[in-house]
């Protein structure tokens, strides 16, 4: 399987990398919450079932909860965040990722939206 990027309804991405999802905050929605200053990850270790509060990204403008993709187990985060919260805003899909899992339930990946889906789910919402 050839890594694949998939979005969520409330604006979260998972680039899958064989049976390794990194999962982060979409641009758009970094882009709307403004300078990101504050990340609290999760545990290495920790299990999350599909729609699990797992993470949480805190601006000036919100603070707001990253829930979990698929299931999968935490099995890296991105430390580099502690001293460098503002990464999730420059950079989300590259230096701004916040955890790697191991996903437990690959066919939950299907009911994920593709970039094309996402935007027209983001122009929606307006």
């Amino acid at each position: 399987m050839s890594k694949i990027i998939k979005y969520t309804e409330t604006y979260e991405y998972i680039s899958v990398d064989n049976e390794i999802g990194t999962v982060g905050i979409a641009e758009e929605a970094s882009d709307k919450m403004g300078d990101i200053y504050y990340v609290e990850l999760p545990e290495v270790g920790k299990k999350f079932a599909k729609g699990d509060e797992a993470a949480v990204v805190e601006s000036a403008k919100s603070a707001a909860d990253v829930f979990c993709p698929v299931g999968g187990e935490v099995i890296e985060v991105n430390s580099n965040l502690e001293s460098n919260p503002e990464f999730v805003s420059k950079n989300p899909l590259t230096d701004g990722w916040l955890f790697k899992i191991k996903i437990t339930e690959m066919d939950e990946l299907e009911s994920l939206m593709d970039y094309e889906e996402f935007k027209k789910h983001v122009h929606e919402e307006g």
